[in-house]
This record gives C-alpha cells, sequence and structure tokens, in this order.
C-alpha cells in the first residue's frame, strides 16, 4: 500500500499469533518502522524478532495500557528514539480469566463491578491514554493515523459480556471525538470491528463446535484470521485510505452487515 515506508508504527498490543502482531508483520512488510510493545515485553521482542528476521525494522517495547504513566513513556520513547509517531494502533485487552472470563460468564446483573471496571479502565480508559498522548506526536510531524479496536459485539446484544460490549461502544465514540478534533490537523481516527478472528489466545478457549456454530451464522466460507484484520488497518494507515476519517470498519465476513 502506498505512503506506508518509513513510517512508524507503535501497536499497543502486539503478542505472538494474535490481531497485534499480524498487524505489526503487515505494516513492517509494507516498509513502516514497527515498534511491537506489550504488557509481556518477551512477547513484543518476539514479534520484533521475527520482524527483524524476515528483514523488516522492528523495536519491542513495554506497555501497560491502563497505565497513563507507561502509555505515554512507550510513545515518547519512540518518537525521541526513532524521530516521531506516525501511527498507533490500539488493540490491547485484558483476556485474563478473572476480567473477559468472568464477563463471559455474567450478565449485568451478576458482573462483578471488579470485572466492568478493569474492562474500562484498559480497553476504553486505555485507548484514550494513548490518543491523548499520541496527538501532540502526530501534529508535530504534520498528521498521523489512529486505530482503534472495537468488536462486532457492540451490534450483537449478546446476553453476556456487558462490559466489552459497552468499553467497545465507547471505544467508536472516542475514535469519532478524535476525527472531529484532530481531522484537520492531517491526524486521521478509524476503528476497526472484528468479529471472530480465530487468535492464538481464542483458539486455545474456543471448542471446535463453538467455532463451526458461529461460522454458520456467517456470511463467509471460513472464521477470521488475524490477518484479515491487519489488512484493514494497514489500509487505514496507508495513504490509500487517506480520505477516510472518524468510520467504524467492519471486519468480521458479514456477522453483521451493517447500513
Amino acid at each position: 500500500m502506498r505512503g506506508l515506508d518509513h513510517k512508524i508504527s507503535v501497536v499497543a498490543g502486539a503478542a505472538p499469533g494474535n490481531i497485534g502482531a499480524a498487524t505489526a508483520l503487515r505494516l513492517a512488510s509494507e516498509g513502516a518502522t514497527v515498534v511491537a510493545a506489550d504488557l509481556d515485553l518477551a512477547a513484543a521482542e518476539a514479534v520484533a524478532e521475527e520482524i527483524r528476521a524476515a528483514g523488516g525494522r522492528a523495536v519491542a517495547g513495554q506497555v501497560d495500557i491502563g497505565d497513563e504513566g507507561s502509555f505515554a513513556k512507550l510513545l515518547n520513547k519512540a518518537a525521541r528514539d526513532l524521530g516521531g509517531v506516525d501511527h498507533l494502533f490500539n488493540v490491547a485487552a485484558d483476556l485474563s480469566a478473572d476480567t473477559i472470563g468472568v464477563d463471559s460468564t455474567n450478565d449485568i446483573t451478576t458482573l462483578p463491578l471488579a470485572a466492568w471496571q478493569r474492562t474500562i479502565d484498559v480497553t476504553l480508559t486505555g485507548y484514550m491514554y494513548g490518543i491523548r498522548h499520541a496527538l501532540p506526536l502526530m501534529r508535530a510531524r504534520g498528521g498521523g493515523s489512529i486505530v482503534n479496536t472495537m468488536s462486532a459485539a457492540v451490534w450483537m446484544a449478546e446476553p453476556i459480556r456487558a462490559a466489552y460490549s459497552a468499553a467497545k461502544a465507547g471505544v467508536a465514540a472516542l475514535t469519532r471525538h478524535t476525527a472531529r478534533i484532530a481531522g484537520r490537523e492531517g491526524v486521521r481516527c478509524n476503528a476497526v470491528a472484528p468479529g471472530t478472528v480465530l487468535t492464538a489466545s481464542l483458539l486455545r478457549t474456543l471448542p471446535e463446535a463453538e467455532q463451526a456454530r458461529q461460522l454458520a451464522e456467517i456470511a463467509s466460507p471460513r472464521l477470521g484470521r488475524p490477518e484479515d484484520v491487519a489488512a484493514a488497518v494497514a489500509f487505514l494507515f496507508s495513504d490509500d485510505g487517506g480520505w477516510v476519517n472518524g468510520q467504524v470498519i467492519s471486519v468480521d465476513g458479514g456477522l453483521t452487515m451493517r447500513g
């Protein structure tokens, strides 16, 4: 895609086998210099090493997106060491048993407040931290692009995952707000909304029977792969996506078919 060569792309949530890692690899293959960041520094380093082994440019970083200071430190270090920040992909999430696991087995009447709050702190407030500290760096560069990760769950009215769905719905409003305040300065902000994507973490927990049930509900011959979302993010970061701003792009195999 046009316009990605030598751009500096920060991926916040780049664990191997997941959407962030696939996106880091795709951006590097398009010529970007990638900062692969994750709460697990060893996981981030594994992704950065894979990129370097393939001839790309990448460094690893550690970030807890639920900690504003941690996110600011990551972005400012990228700007200082690499010369700036052009792209930010917010994709990190708390997929632990205590958070998404609890959220996935309760509705709003029984969901423990701790699981609700942790989900909001990471998936919504954490993304806000990244945007808050990326915008000045992108404005200093004369432009940039931010992509946030939503979910098809926002439109599905599930009987579980109230915290996850509410946080992801909030990401849509945050995305449009950011596009509104920064678009005239050349900083675009969009979101991708994946359906069922067979990441490494999901494959560990989603039985084959449930995969088959979900496949039967979509207008596609297969479930998603991390690379499907990575391609959409690369487009939104590229010059080819240069007139796309404030949008939510569904990458869900035809699950939602929103008008």
